[in-house]
Parts: C-alpha cells; structure tokens; sequence
C-alpha cells in the first residue's frame, strides 16, 4: 500500500499530540474467564478459528476449521415444479394470493428435507460444525484465588493474551491463527521457572476419536454424517506440545506436562472437502500432518512474526480516530463499557467496533477459502444456529459489505468463488422451477450447492437473492476498475440477467413485468379478507435489484464489447419494470399492491434496498422517494434484532442523517448478556465479547455496522452522463453525527478507484487527501458544495474546507 500522505500534513497539524491507535480503540479486555461462548476471544486465519474461554484452571479453547460440515451433495430440485407454475402465476394475477401459496407450498419448495428447518446436522443439507475442544487442565503449586486476572484481544496484532497471578508467580497465556503458517499458536509462560504443569485433551460431542502419537502429540479424527446414512466429510486435529522444561508424556488420548519453564502448543487441521473453494484435500490426516511439520521448524517469535506482518498487510489499511469524549470509559473492561455507554455515549467504543468488524472480516475470509458464514468460521456446537449456512436474503451480503469500503477488497474473493459455485446447480434449479435460462439460488445455501426455494412458501421462494448476489460482483468492479475480474464475473451476470428476463410476466392493468412468484423476504401482508400472505408479485426489492442488475449487464456488454442483443433485450426489460412507488401512507410500498401489512415492525426492510446497498434513491437525485424512505424506517421502528439495527443503521447513514444514524448505532452496541437467545424474538444488542447478538450470535450485525460507521464518514457513486460516460461521485462526511466532534480516517476506498483520508474538527472538515492508483476523475461533495477533483496515477491531491466554500 501506498504512503498515507496526509499524515504528515493534515494530521499532523491537528492530531500531532496522540497516537493514531489507542488501546480504547483496539483493545478488547474482560477481567474474568468466560462462562459462554459469547463472552470467550475469537482468533482465526481466516480457514482456522478458535475462541478462548480463559479459565485458570479449567482452560476452554474452542476450535474450528472453516470447511468443516457435515451433509453431501443431493439433489433437492422438484423434477415436475415447473408444471405448476402457470397457475400460480394465473392464481397471483387473479389475485388469489393465497391460492397461489398453497400452490407453492405443495410443488414449488424444495424435495426432501431441505434445510430440515435449519437442524440440518444429520440430513443431506448438512450444517457447519464445530472442529472440537482444546481442553487444559492446569496444576498450581498455590491454591489461592487468582489475582489481577485480565484477557484482552489485541487488533493491532491479532493476538489474545491472559494475564494472572497465583502464589507470587504471574502467569501469561498468548493465542493467535496464523494464516502463513496455517496452525493456531497457544503460549504457556510464566516469570518463574518450573510452574507450567497441565493436561491437555482433544474432545467434540460426537464422531471422534482421539489417540496419543509419541509423547507430545495427540490426533483426533473422525467423518462427519453425510445425512444419507453413511460418512461424509472426514476430518483431523493434531495437537503438538512442546516443552522447555519440565516432563512431558502422552497416554490415552491426554498429554500431560509437568514442571515446565514455557510450553508451546501448535494446533493445525485439515478436512477432505473438495468443493468450489478450500484447500481441496485428498487426505485430511495429511494435510494436517504437513502444516504440523512445517510449524514444528518455527521458533515462537518466528511464527508470531509472520502472523502480524501477514495481518497488518490488511489491518493497517484503515485508521480511524474517533476524538474521545469520554476518557473515564478507556478503563473500564469492555462488558462494562458496553453497559456504560447506555447513558454516557463513547466514541472510542465506536472506534473499537469498527475496528473489531474489520479484524472479525481478516480473521474469517480469506482468498481461497469459503467465505464467513452466519457466525463468520466460529461455531460451538455439532448443530450450530440455522446449519451455519450462508442465508441469501441478506445476511451472506451484509458479511461483505465492509469489504470494499474498508479496502479489504481481496477478501470480497471467497464471496465471488461462492456465487460461482452457484451458477451449475443454479442452472439446472432454473430449469426445473422455472423453465429458464440462466441460474438461480434462492434463500438458502451449502457447500454442496443448495440451490432449490426452502421448504415453505412463506420465506423460500424469494428468487431474486442471486441478483442480490450478482450485486457483488458489479460493486467490485466499481470500486476497482479490473476489467480483469469483469470478464471472469460477466458470464456469471450475464446468466442472471438471462433467468430473471425469462422470468418476468406481464401485469394486465400497467403492462409492468414483474417477477412471480415472488416474496418480500420473510414478510407477510394480509388480504382483503384479512388473512396472512406471503406469495405475490413483483415486490419493490426485486424491481430494484433487476434495474440494477440488468443496468450492470447492459454496461459490461458495453465494457467487454459482447451481446448486443442480450443488452438491447434487458434495456427492453428494465424500462418496463415497475417503479419504485410511495404509497397513499408516504411511506415506499413493499409490494405491487398498498396491502396492510401483518408486522408493520418486521425486521427485514428489503423494500428499501433501492437506498442502500443500491444507488436508485438518494436525497439529492430522489428527494421524494428518500423522505418516504426515512418515513418508512420511522414505522418500522429503530428496535430489531441484530442485523436488522446494522441494516437500519446503514439506512440512515446513506440518508445522510448522522445523529439518527448514530442513535442506532447506540442500539446496536446496547448489552445483549442479559437476553434469552431466541431465533426470531426483536433481541438484537452485543454480547460482551462484541459479537452481534441476533440473538443468537449472528456475525453478520457486526459487519453491517461496520459499514454503516464507513458509510457515516464517506460515500460514493459511480452515475452516468448525459453523453453516456460514467463518472465517480464521492462524499466526505455524509453524516457525521455530533457525537464525533474531531477525529480522522484514513484509508477508506471510495467506487472509481479511490483511496480517502479525512480530518475534522468542530463537527467541520479540515481537509482530505484523494489518492487513486490509475488515475481519473471525481465529483467530490462536502456541506452541499461539489469540486471537481482530477487526479493522475499515484499523484494524491489534498483538498481543504476553503476548497468548498
């Protein structure tokens, strides 16, 4: 990366006085040991992960492998669907909704057992698993009660350390997952020679077997259920201890070590998944061994090394400095920070999430790998919350949505290999469902190519979340100019946009093409009669998301010089796609007709996804349409779940109401320790070790509302000219709420190939440097005054508030 050029300059001037990261704001600390899961300190390397519970004597240390499920391959296509097909569409014309549904319920969801309802451990569907538990036992030579106890988590080294005091001897204990070396590292280290003595086991609740190699190593092993009654997947563990000092033995599946002065231990794994992404072993026990051997050569400070200079390749990318009102909360521990901040707000603490989400996005999706799941790659249990899968309506997106912004752009690649792998299975859903060229995905997706609606009606048919997907794919493109990735990911849009331009029917009365049937996700409207409906026509979100997508195929054909009349096809198409409309209410209508609607608080706001993440309503370009929108999030109400307070939080943000924006931030880092954890109960809040809680812990929150906090400081479009050119659009300070008086940030990508650093003060920019690495042209927007900002390649400009005076 580049030399941030503002430093010296803007900030320098106004920040020369502190250091750019302090340890409010990257710092994660708790005074006591985990008593659940939501409280312990997750690493990972983006394939490895693991959490730690921090127990004195009891040590708990989770452990996974990002690839680990359980499920194969099946084949969950009704063969026959698509022969029901023209009369749900004629029962939805009629505007016999319910008809319609019960249609769909009985021919157009999936075959089998789907998702099995999201407790798909042991069916064909599968669900992601826990790889095991690390288990120490530690032996002390005092007694008495432990003393100065703190875990923290460090962002700046992606390391959790444990500090203690028992007998007059201070204790440490060092945890990172190291993606050079591919193993996880735990230290053992004390300030007096010969206190180290422990047990150490390898344990999962089921399918394992653990058994001793030599007198250091244990090796677990197992095959997971394939969900057809036979094996599937097969996995293993190897743990390696290594003593300076001491004795050391392994018998019956335990090591125990004795006396020692400092032990490492090395954890590495491995799965026989052969799939769109993942290492593609052929043997598991292997490939485990393999990474072992290589870690065994490594010094710690040698392994330590590499795993923050591979880290901070990433990490170091953005900086942000939140000017803290509030210096009494830097020392509190972070669960009692969450509670202070109830009452007395903490810029820092904000900084802190925003920092968090960023590490949670290094430590579990890298290039190569699977991307991060509903709970990112750390998981507990053998039947994790809804398989641990990826949900298509919004979820697996929102995990992605700090990518490009935070210049994380290489781990948006999982998420692109994944939509990849969707376009075969997809192809052959498109045919079965719909008689259709093209692929589609629906709500629901595996490692085995789940591509099939989920088994009711009343969320799984929702189509249009593979155009959600395909949003990706154009964003990126937007953000970095590769024509490159364009012409890889162009057949993957191009097979979209085909499908849905085969989906579409016409309405009687507009003459509109709409998709059917269709769902607004997980929503339900009520009919005349006054009875629950979820099947219907061409609800708001699909509209938006298909201008967008065929507006994103239109101009790659252009881009790539290819399928003119596939583009002439779609601009047909578009034109006649229903507008978004603002109903008799003020508010944005959700479905084609102003039905009543059953939950008027529901937590999915998919209507709105015209405002953000796409780009078709804007108070500056669409007035009207954004204060239906702000009128719509009114009645929809700030209280949610998890990732629902993300997503309206980031509604807000691109509204460019930054003290509202900010009040639902407040909502989101709220203490979520205290609630029961329900599937679809409003919950929402953070949990003490700074996991979203939907709940339970959904990772995707977190994500979100670190977007959110990016889209609060800097906003960006790439919109078209009359002449047809495209040209980029940038914003700086869009909603700056006046809780962040002063600070600054760095580094954050804006679409057109950007890279912005910012610096205010009095609620007021002071400046900001605009970097490109190809060069170009920018509209740049502050306080409602725009300059045209013209940079060549590798050459910054530094514009500062007299610039928009």
């Amino acid at each position: 990366m580049k030399q941030n050029l503002i430093y010296p300059t803007l900030l320098g001037m106004f920040f020369s006085g502190g250091s750019f990261a302090s340890a409010p704001d990257t710092t994660i600390w708790l005074d006591q040991p985990a008593a659940k899961f939501t409280e312990s300190t997750p690493v990972g390397n983006g394939r490895l992960g693991a959490m730690d519970f921090g127990g004195v004597d009891q040590q708990r240390v989770v452990l996974n492998e990002g690839s680990l499920w359980s499920g194969s391959v099946q084949n969950a296509d009704r063969t026959n669907a698509a022969k029901a097909l023209p009369e749900i569409r004629r029962l939805l014309l009629a505007g016999k909704n319910l008809e319609a549904e019960s249609l769909v319920n009985k021919n157009f969801t999936c075959a089998g057992l789907g998702s099995a309802r999201g407790r798909g451990k042991d069916a064909p569907y599968g669900s992601y698993q826990v790889l095991g538990d690390l288990r120490l036992t530690h032996q002390f030579a005092d007694t008495n009660q432990a003393a100065g106890y703190r875990r923290d988590l460090d962002l700046t080294t992606a390391t959790a350390r444990t500090e203690f005091s028992r007998g007059g001897v201070k204790f440490t204990r060092e945890l990172f997952a190291s993606k050079p070396d591919e193993v996880i590292v735990l230290k053992l280290s004390a300030d007096k020679p010969g206190h180290i003595s422990f047990t150490a086991a390898l344990d999962r609740p089921e399918r394992f077997k653990t058994e001793a190699v030599g007198n250091s190593e244990l090796l677990m092993s197992g095959a997971l259920a394939n969900g057809v009654e036979g094996d599937g997947m097969k996995y293993a563990a190897r743990l390696r201890v290594l003593n300076r000092g001491g004795k050391i033995s392994a018998t019956n599946g335990v090591v125990s070590v004795s006396g020692a002065d400092e032990v490492l231990l090395l954890v590495t794994a491995a799965t026989d998944y052969r799939g769109f992404a993942g290492r593609n072993s052929l043997d598991a026990f292997a490939a485990a061994n393999a990474d072992m051997q290589r870690a065994v050569k490594k010094s710690f400070a040698a392994l330590k090394s590499a795993h923050i200079a591979d880290y901070l390749h990433f990490y170091d990318r953005v900086k942000l400095d939140l000017v803290s009102t509030n210096a009494a909360a830097a020392n509190l521990p972070t669960p009692a920070r969450i509670v202070a901040a109830v009452t007395n707000d903490d810029p820092a603490l904000a900084a802190l999430y925003f920092n968090f989400g960023r590490y949670l996005l290094i430590s579990s999706s890298r290039p190569g790998g699977l991307p991060a799941n509903l709970q990112g790659i750390w998981a507990e249990g053998v039947q994790t919350p809804w398989n641990g899968d990826w949900h298509l309506n919004v979820n697996i997106q929102m995990n992605y949505w700090p990518a490009e912004v935070c210049n994380l752009s290489e781990l948006h690649q999982p998420m692109f290999d994944f939509i990849g792998s969707l376009v075969e299975p997809g192809a052959k859903t498109a045919k079965a469902y719909y008689s259709a060229r093209g692929w589609v995905a629906h709500v629901l997706a595996n490692p085995w190519g789940f591509t099939a609606p989920g088994e009711s009606a009343s969320w799984g048919a929702t189509a249009s979340d593979s155009a959600w997907l395909c949003q990706h794919l154009w964003d990126h493109w937007l953000f970095t100019g590769d024509k490159k990735f364009l012409q890889r990911a162009y057949p993957i849009l191009k097979g979209s946009a085909e499908f849905f331009s085969d989906m579409l029917i016409e309405t009687p009365t507009n003459r509109w093409l709409v998709t059917a049937p269709a769902n607004s996700p997980e929503n339900a409207f009520l009919t005349a009669e006054g009875k629950s409906a979820h099947i219907c026509l061409g609800p708001t979100m699909d509209n938006q998301l298909l201008r967008y997508l065929f507006g994103a195929v239109i101009e790659a054909s252009e881009i790539l010089g290819m399928d003119k009349s596939l583009a002439a096809e779609l601009k047909a198409k578009r034109d006649r796609l229903p507008p978004t409309r603002i109903g008799n209410d003020g508010r944005v209508m959700e479905w084609l007709e102003e039905y009543k609607e059953q939950e008027p608080q529901h937590r999915h706001v998919s209507h709105l996804w015209g405002l953000y993440p796409g780009n078709e309503i804007s108070p500056a370009a669409t007035p009207e349409l954004a204060q239906a929108a702000r009128k719509s999030l009114d009645v929809r109400g700030d209280q949610s779940t998890g990732w629902a307070t993300a997503y309206r939080f980031a509604l807000w943000a691109r509204l460019g109401d930054g003290d509202r924006a900010h009040k639902l931030l407040r909502s989101l880092l709220r203490p979520a320790s205290g609630q029961k954890e329900d599937y679809m109960g409003a919950g929402g809040g953070t949990y003490p070790n700074l996991f979203d809680a939907h709940p339970p812990f959904q990772i995707d929150g977190n994500f979100g509302g670190t977007a959110a906090i990016a889209e609060m400081l800097l906003q960006s479009q790439i919109t078209k000219t009359e002449s047809g050119k495209l040209k980029a659009e940038i914003e700086l300070l869009p909603a700056l709420p006046a809780a962040w008086p002063g600070g600054s940030v760095t580094g954050l990508r804006a679409r057109g190939g950007f890279e912005v650093d910012q610096v205010w003060r009095d609620s007021k920019l002071v400046g900001a440097t605009i970097r490109s690495e190809r060069g170009g042209t920018a509209r740049v927007r502050y306080g409602g005054k725009v300059v045209t900002a013209k940079l060549n390649a590798g050459k910054p400009i530094t514009l500062t508030a007299t610039a928009f005076h």
